[in-house]
């Protein structure tokens, strides 16, 4: 774990390295060089595949300091990486974590990321090997790169499916969407104080609070559908529904047909969204930060997928529609054909 820089009030590189360093848990025996070096070492898994993935949450994109703690900033960081690696039917293992830190970011900023960091890394069984400190002239940035395991002919990708597949997704969807729109709304009409604190968030829609803040990864699903093989395709919804049935099915040379009244969409969200005026459907489907598991099933495979459903330990998973040959994408009303909206896009 390395750093160029110091600036303002922030602690010094190797300060915070060291401090870093202490925080850690005891590193797995396949760590064969630890934090400390310019880079870790590690001893791959025997008769495994390496599925490596990376991904940043950047401060007035991912996240707000008005609606997320740094516990929760830290938590989400490890969370997302986690939730690619199960949508390929792997298991994570190891992180490098980069931080890359605004002048005058203290001490205690920094425990407060680690408290998140770890939290998330020990639920994922995820040990953190190494990483970078720098200084940001900007916003808060917390990168993760991510490696995980796969037995050969376990692997799943979004290519996967054929026309004919069930559509599945684990969860809810629309949650995180309803979460950030409250928190938004919060700060418009005045609120004062630490609007962080959950235990402030009305009962009806801190659940949904809490899926932006700290979304979960499903773990489990994901190396299940893997293992077992009852997954054609597969993809995590970090920008939305409507978005990864998209990608799946370019991805898969298909088209889909999506089923409205199949989606599910967690009450509190469907109430907030007709409260303020939008379309819960619509709303649910475009929203990102879901992290639930969007996956396709051949007709072949459903005694497999009966299998997954009673291993998941409860996660509810609900068929929503299916792959088609005809290309075009669209959502099912009642009967009408409709183009399924859009998902969340960066640019």
């Amino acid at each position: 774990m390395r750093s160029p820089g110091n600036g303002g009030d922030t602690p010094g590189e190797r300060a915070i390295v060291a401090h870093i360093r202490r925080r850690l848990p005891a590193p797995p025996p396949s760590l064969i060089v630890a934090v400390g070096d310019d880079a870790a070492v590690v001893a791959p898994e025997r008769g495994a595949l390496q599925v490596l993935t990376t991904d940043a949450v950047v401060e007035g994109v991912h996240f707000e300091r008005h609606f997320s703690s740094l516990a929760d900033v830290g938590y989400k960081a490890v969370a997302v990486n986690a939730s690619d690696i199960a949508a390929m039917g792997g298991t994570p293992s190891l992180a490098l974590l980069s931080l890359m830190l605004p002048a005058g970011t203290s001490m205690t900023d920094i425990d407060a990321l680690l408290d998140g960091a770890l939290e998330m890394a020990a639920l994922a069984r995820v040990h953190i090997v190494g990483g970078n400190i720098t200084r940001s002239p900007g916003p808060l940035v917390v990168d993760v790169a991510m490696t995980g395991h796969v037995r050969p002919r376990r692997i799943l990708t979004r290519a996967g499916g054929r026309a004919g597949d069930a559509l599945y997704v684990t969860g809810t969807i629309g949650a995180a969407a309803a979460g950030l729109d409250w928190l938004r709304h919060a700060i418009e009409a005045g609120r004062t104080g630490d609007i962080t604190a959950s235990d402030e968030t009305p009962a009806g829609i801190s659940e949904c609070v809490q899926r932006h803040r700290r979304p979960e990864p499903r773990l489990r699903v994901g190396a299940l559908l893997g293992r077992t093989r009852a997954a054609s395709a597969c993809m995590d919804l970090s920008d939305g529904l409507a978005d990864a049935v998209r990608q799946i099915a370019d991805a898969s040379g298909t088209g889909a047909v999506i089923d409205a009244t199949a989606l599910p969409i967690p009450s509190e969200a469907i109430r907030w969204f007709v409260e303020h005026g939008r379309d819960p459907v619509t709303t649910a489907l475009s929203g990102g930060d879901d992290y639930e598991l969007l996956f396709c099933v051949k007709p072949k495979a459903a005694g497999r997928l009966r299998g997954v459903v009673r291993e998941s330990r409860g996660m509810p998973v609900t068929r929503i529609g299916e792959l088609t040959k005809d290309p075009s994408v669209l959502l099912n009303r009642d009967g009408t054909l409709e183009p399924l909206p859009l998902g969340f896009t960066h640019f």
